[in-house]
């Protein structure tokens, strides 16, 4: 499977986007005509040196300064460039993940009465355009982002004084659930415009997903960092056909709690939103009797699902098992409805894929399985072989 992983490590902004996608091969003709015919501006490509790594600049040229659009006149500009279908879905998205974001901070209802400032210039319109078409261009099957380096400090803006990130900037890495970190440098390296783009192509992960690098290309920034101001993009073949997802598993002994205790926090915290909980028996020092609860949770999630254990057990700590990082299969839920001893019954059945689409298992839902048994008479464990083969029939 062919990935797109972006590392932002100097942060990133649309150019330093787009130029990170040309720079790992996207084609730079296709790219500057399809930008130059939809937004007055021209575009100009070239080779820098930051800091010791080759990237590529690339430079939107605007003929004179422009009034204030608003959020309506980006989309129709937009539509009437005549884009192909994808880059005009893509372009579409990032705009509206950056108007949605500033109407949240700004307390507004309305789209339609959205100004844009920095993001409603034909620069960034060009590259929303530009990097929407060239990371289509590489045709990579998934695309990922490692966590963003925002810088910090605060920033001068239409609105006065801002802090780093940016409130529209922090509002679409919170919508778009990208990890990010702040940096010792004093200046913002994040810009809307490239949160958006990120948001709208990338899944978030902690660390590159395991595979073979192909390519790797540099965007260059404008500013001039203690470090390399570039956005790296790596192109890799992942090992398998699985979809990373970032877990933190959460443990500790528990001595001198009740069965009922423990049973209880076994549905609390699933309910919280833990994704599994394991309850072990073990033996501690002397001899006694204890268990080991292990958690599997999103790390957004940790935080309250180890409150809750320390308050339901009295652990005076709960540890955090290091490796963070998980392979897995894309689910959903579907209802399917099969015949048992001449009734027409209805479960609901789980059916796993990996990323390209290819069936990996099928399980029937064990209480609808159950229910269905009790009122047919047949063993809850045929009735969920026959859901499952109905549901491969359906689904394979």
């Amino acid at each position: 499977m062919k990935a797109l992983i972006f590392n932002p490590f100097s942060g990133a902004a649309g150019d330093m986007i787009l130029g990170c996608a040309l720079d790992l091969g996207a084609d730079r003709e296709y790219v500057r005509e399809l930008v130059e015919a939809s937004v007055d501006v021209s575009m100009e490509v070239r080779e820098v040196v930051k800091k010791g790594i080759k990237a590529l600049d690339v430079r939107i040229n605007v003929p004179e300064k422009e009034a204030v659009r608003t959020y309506p006149e980006l989309v129709d500009m937009v539509k009437s460039a005549k884009l192909p279908p994808k880059v005009e879905a893509s372009a579409l998205d990032i705009f509206l993940k950056m108007a949605e974001a500033e109407a949240a901070v700004h307390g507004k209802s309305d789209l339609a009465d959205l100004h844009f400032h920095e993001v409603g210039q034909s620069d960034a319109l060009a590259d929303v355009i530009g990097s929407s078409a060239a990371v289509h261009a590489l045709g990579c099957d998934s695309v990922y982002c490692t966590p963003i380096n925002v810088g910090s400090g605060t920033i001068e803006a239409a609105h006065g004084t801002l802090p780093v990130p940016a409130p529209a900037t922090l509002e679409i890495l919170r919508r778009g659930k990208l990890y990010f970190k702040g940096s010792n440098v004093k200046k913002e390296l994040l810009t809307p415009t490239g949160a958006a783009v990120l948001a709208h192509f990338a899944r978030p992960v902690e660390a590159f997903p395991q595979g073979r690098v192909t390519s790797v290309g540099y965007g260059a920034g404008d500013a001039d960092l203690p470090g390399p101001n570039v956005l790296q993009g790596v192109l890799s073949e992942l090992d398998s056909c699985l979809i990373p997802d970032m877990i933190e598993v959460l443990e500790t002994n528990a001595d001198d709690v009740s069965g009922e205790v423990l049973g209880n926090l076994f549905e609390e915290l699933l309910a919280m939103g833990a994704r599994d909980v394991a309850i072990i028996p073990a033996t501690m020092k002397k001899g006694r009797p204890a268990h080991v609860i292990k958690v599997i949770a999103k790390p957004e999630d940790s935080a309250k699902l180890a409150r809750k254990i320390i308050v339901e057990t009295g652990s005076l700590g709960i540890r955090v098992v290091p490796t963070r990082h998980r392979l897995m299969a894309a689910r959903n839920i579907e209802i399917i409805s099969f015949e048992v001893e001449g009734q027409e019954f209805e479960t609901a059945v789980k059916i796993a894929r990996d990323s390209e689409g290819v069936l990996l298992n099928i399980s029937a839902e064990f209480e609808d399985c159950k229910q269905i048994a009790r009122k047919s008479g047949v063993p809850v464990k045929e009735v969920m072989r026959r859901a499952e083969e109905t549901a491969r029939k359906l689904f394979a």
